[in-house]
C-alpha cells in the first residue's frame, strides 16, 4: 500500500523485458483473441497474394526485371510477417524489427535499380539524358538547399547514386549483427536510449545511413518521373514512400510516446512493450492494404520505352518526307522502290 501511495509502478509496468508468449496468450480476452486471429489471417492472405504475384512476375516479366520487381513486392508481406511473429512472441520484437529493417534496406537499393531498368538499363538511360543534369537539391538531405548546382548525368554520377543505396543495404546487416553481439553481452537494450547505452549511438548511425540512402532514390525519381509516367512510376514511388514512413517514422513516434509513458502500460505489457505491440498490429493492417494495392499496380502490363535512337529517327522522318516517288511506290525505310 505504501508503494502504491508513493506512485511506484507495478512490476509488469516497471519491467524492461516484454512478457513470454505464454503469458501474453493467457492475458488475452475474447476480443483480444479475435483480433489476433484476424491479424494473423490478414498476414496469411498477404503472403498468398505475394506468392501468386511472384509466380505471375516469373512467367510474364523479362528476366532482367524479374528479381527486382519481386524484391520490391516482397517488402510489405515480409514486414507484415515479421510484425505478426513479434505480435505472437513479444520477446522476439528486436529480431523481427531488425529483419524487416534489413530487408527494406535492400528494397531501397532495388527500387533505384528498378527505375534504371525501366529506362532500358544504364546505357540507354545515359543516351536519353546525355545532355541532362541531376537535380540534387531534393529530399531528404538537401530539399532546402536550392542553391546547389545541378550535376551532369554521367556513368560516374550513376555509380555514386547506386553506391549511396548499396552502402545501406550492406551496412544495415552489419549494424544488426553488432547490435545482437552487444545485446548478448548486456550492452544493448532496445528501449534504453541513454547516452551510456549503445542503442542511441547505433540508432544515430543507422539514421544517417538511411538519409544518405534515400537521397539517391529521390534524385533519380525527380529525373525519370516524367519519362516513366506511362509505367505508373509515381504510384510505385508513393507505395515505396508509404512503406518507408509507416515502418520507420510511425514506429519511431510510437516508440517515443511509449518511452515517455504517454502510452500507458497494460499488464503483462510494459509501456515500451505495449508501444511495440501497437506498432506491430498497425503494420500488419497497413502492409496488408499495400500488398493488395501493389498487386494491382505491378501486375499491369506496361509497354517498354522506345530506344532513344528510334525516337530520334522518327522525329527526323517527320521533318523530311520523301519527295521522289517512282511508280507511286515508296518502301518502308522512306526510299523509293525500283
Amino acid at each position: 500500500m505504501e508503494g502504491d501511495s508513493n506512485g511506484t509502478l507495478r512490476p509488469p509496468c516497471a519491467a524492461g523485458q516484454p512478457p513470454y508468449a505464454q503469458e501474453m496468450l493467457r492475458s488475452l480476452d475474447l476480443p483480444g483473441k479475435f483480433l489476433f486471429a484476424i491479424l494473423t489471417l490478414m498476414t496469411l492472405i498477404a503472403n498468398l497474394v505475394f506468392i501468386e504475384e511472384a509466380v505471375y512476375i516469373y512467367r510474364k516479366i523479362p528476366s532482367t526485371k524479374r528479381s527486382i520487381i519481386i524484391w520490391i513486392n516482397a517488402a510489405a508481406p515480409v514486414i507484415a510477417s515479421t510484425s505478426c511473429i513479434g505480435m505472437w512472441i513479444p520477446r522476439s520484437s528486436m529480431f523481427t524489427d531488425f529483419t524487416a529493417a534489413v530487408f527494406f534496406a535492400i528494397v531501397i537499393h532495388k527500387f533505384l535499380m528498378m527505375m534504371i531498368s525501366e529506362c532500358g538499363g544504364q546505357k540507354l538511360l545515359l543516351k536519353r539524358f546525355e545532355n541532362g543534369h541531376f537535380k540534387i537539391s531534393t529530399g531528404p538531405c538537401c530539399c532546402c538547399c536550392l542553391c546547389l548546382p545541378r550535376v551532369r548525368i554521367t556513368r560516374r554520377t550513376l555509380f555514386w547514386l547506386k553506391l549511396g543505396t548499396f552502402q545501406f543495404a550492406f551496412l544495415r546487416p552489419v549494424f544488426m549483427f553488432l547490435s545482437i553481439v552487444l545485446w548478448t553481452n548486456g550492452n544493448y537494450t532496445l528501449y534504453n536510449l541513454s547516452p551510456k547505452g549503445a542503442a542511441i549511438w547505433i540508432s544515430c548511425f543507422v539514421g544517417v545511413l538511411t538519409i544518405i540512402a534515400l537521397w539517391p532514390v529521390g534524385i533519380m525519381f525527380q529525373q525519370v518521373r516524367t519519362l516513366l509516367s506511362c509505367k505508373n512510376i509515381i504510384t510505385k514511388f508513393a507505395l515505396y514512400q508509404f512503406i518507408l514512413i509507416l515502418n520507420h517514422l510511425q514506429a519511431a513516434i510510437i516508440n517515443i510516446l511509449a518511452m515517455q509513458r504517454i502510452i500507458p502500460c497494460a499488464p503483462p505489457l510494459s509501456s515500451s512493450a505495449r508501444g511495440a505491440h501497437i506498432t506491430q498490429q498497425l503494420l500488419i493492417m497497413e502492409m496488408f492494404l499495400i500488398t493488395l494495392i501493389s498487386r494491382v499496380v505491378y501486375r499491369r502490363r506496361y509497354n517498354d520505352l522506345e530506344p532513344p535512337d528510334c525516337t530520334a529517327k522518327e522525329d527526323g522522318d517527320d521533318k523530311q518526307t520523301p519527295e521522289v516517288i517512282l511508280n507511286g511506290a515508296v518502301s518502308e525505310d522512306g526510299l523509293p522502290r525500283v
